[in-house]
């Protein structure tokens, strides 16, 4: 199944809403293996988004949980939620879950993969995204500033461009 597509047109009624998900042990940002992730906060990552998001036109919603049915209900929650569009980090879910993946493709919304490490240069086994098939893009390896490039890319993907 090919990922969703945009659902608004450029300039139409309400701000594009972008729901953001980060997942397990990212709250440890700052402090956690700064070679690999830099000492940016998780908090300061998410406020640096919702601000980019309002100099877009976005309004993006920012989640950070540790448990993997809390990122699968916050997915499933989307449409109900007017939600247009995704940001996900799943963390070290990105290579094992199914379940997430098949959240993703339920909801069909167009989503952004984020890391804030570069995957493919690392262990063996953090090559493979289980996520990759129902999204439409992936940014890795600017580290906090990931989120952002996601976050423009998204945005481009929801207005048609």
């Amino acid at each position: 199944m090919k990922p969703a597509r945009a659902r608004r047109a450029p300039g139409r009624g309400a701000p594009l809403r972008v729901r953001c998900i980060s997942g397990p042990n990212l709250q440890l940002l700052g402090t956690r293996e700064p070679a690999f992730y830099g000492t940016e906060t998780l908090q300061s990552i998410h406020t640096r988004l919702v601000a980019r998001g309002e100099a877009l036109g976005a309004v993006v919603e920012v989640f950070q949980t540790n448990h993997e049915g809390d990122i699968c209900d916050l997915v499933a929650g989307c449409r109900p939620a007017g939600i247009d569009g995704l940001l996900l980090n799943a963390g070290a879910y990105t290579h094992t879950s199914l379940a997430i993946l098949d959240a993703l493709l339920a909801v069909g919304l167009p989503c952004v993969e984020v890391h804030l490490s570069n995957p493919d240069t690392r262990e063996a086994y953090r090559r493979r995204s289980r996520m990759a098939p129902a999204c439409v893009g992936r940014v890795a390896g600017f580290r906090g500033e990931s989120y952002l490039l996601a976050l423009e890319g998204l945005v481009g993907v929801l207005r048609g461009g």
